[in-house]
């Protein structure tokens, strides 16, 4: 009996620890650069990419930081001269999610802008409860900020949605057009849940262990997806090695349990001011969907409401269809910007 109880006190003790481990909050992980990047709004710490990273993108992209607070550094990739595109990204990518859209756009017309959320890729990591839907709004706002844009067309997917309309509704004046990908910019108006993985994560320790102890994150990428070879594990091991290896892993998690579950949750104030800034917009846009996305495919007959004049082309892609459907995203952003472009050249001039 006694032996009994000490075994039951070490599984106990194990238990706590374990436990205290999983809930950690994480620390602030400051990245470093090396050298300059040069652009017309001014010079940027410039960060070399790992070969495991930069094997995926041409040598003409640019990949720097933007420091929008002390130790806060947005990671960019850029490529590309002429209109500016801001392309955001969502849970738990980074900017390379959009390098097969920038492959198949024309680099010598387009500036591509493509941040990525802090705790993810090689921007900054912070602690779980720095994650909220205004702070990623004012740090990607504070991107757009100083690189001193004045107009932009817009490309958001997953979080990239509301993080990336909200940013814009802080400077309301840089918008002029959009493609809109999986997203949602809806304020709950009651229960909701997202999707059942949301759901089961949202219970303290049972998320912990799902997302950073069972599996990797990461690893499942294939199942939402259209094509589950769409993200092979060198795509695996592009969104995930730098934040696993950062030592704090903490940010795909936070990120899903910042999804709305219902009116009273702390990211419905700001989704419902991103709700209404989209609702006043008046632009050019277009919507390309993925309908074979578990989590989102849902979402888009409140998608086209927003949007009641742009076109709508539905895919057979999955949640992150920029990996499957570059091409039909690429020409939609290319009829948006000829749109524009075309809309603003003066009488008796060509564009």
């Amino acid at each position: 009996m006694k032996r009994t109880r000490q075994i039951f006190l070490i599984l106990l003790i194990a238990a706590a620890l374990l436990a205290v481990f999983l809930l950690a909050e994480g620390e602030r992980v400051t990245p470093a650069g090396s050298g300059t990047v040069t652009l017309d709004s001014g010079t940027f710490e410039a960060f070399p990419l790992p070969e495991y990273a930069s094997q995926h993108l041409s040598p003409k992209y640019k990949s720097y930081f933007v420091e929008v607070e002390p130790g806060i550094k947005i990671h960019v990739l850029e490529v590309g001269t002429g209109y500016p595109i801001f392309l955001q990204h969502g849970n738990p990518t980074s900017g390379f999610l959009y390098r097969k859209v920038a492959q198949a756009l024309p680099t010598d017309r387009v500036r591509l802008i493509m941040p990525t959320l802090v705790g993810l890729g090689f921007s900054s990591k912070v602690p779980v409860s720095e994650h909220t839907l205004d702070n990623h709004v004012r740090w990607i706002n504070g991107v757009l900020s100083q690189l001193q844009l004045e107009e932009l067309v817009y490309v958001g997917q997953d979080w990239g949605g509301p993080i990336g309309m909200g940013a814009l509704a802080a400077s309301p004046n840089l918008l002029r057009g959009a493609v809109l990908l999986n997203t949602g910019f809806t304020a709950p108006t009651g229960p909701m849940e997202l999707s059942k993985a949301h759901a089961a994560v949202r219970t303290p320790i049972i998320g912990e262990l799902m997302i950073n102890v069972i599996t990797s994150i990461f690893e499942s990428l294939p199942n939402v997806q259209g094509d589950p070879n769409s993200i092979p594990p060198s795509i695996q091991e592009l969104y995930g090695k730098p934040v696993l290896d950062s030592g704090n892993a903490k940010a795909p998690l936070a990120l899903m349990r910042m999804v709305p579950d219902g009116v009273d949750h702390p990211s419905v104030p700001g989704q419902r001011r991103v709700e209404s800034y989209v609702r006043s917009l008046d632009i050019p846009a277009e919507i390309i969907w993925g309908m074979n996305d578990p989590i989102l495919a849902k979402g888009l007959p409140a998608m086209a409401a927003f949007f009641p004049d742009a076109p709508v082309t539905e895919t057979q892609a999955g949640h992150f269809l920029q990996e499957e459907v570059p091409d039909v995203i690429a020409a939609a952003l290319v009829r948006v910007v000829d749109q524009l472009q075309g809309a603003t050249v003066p009488s008796g001039e060509t564009p």
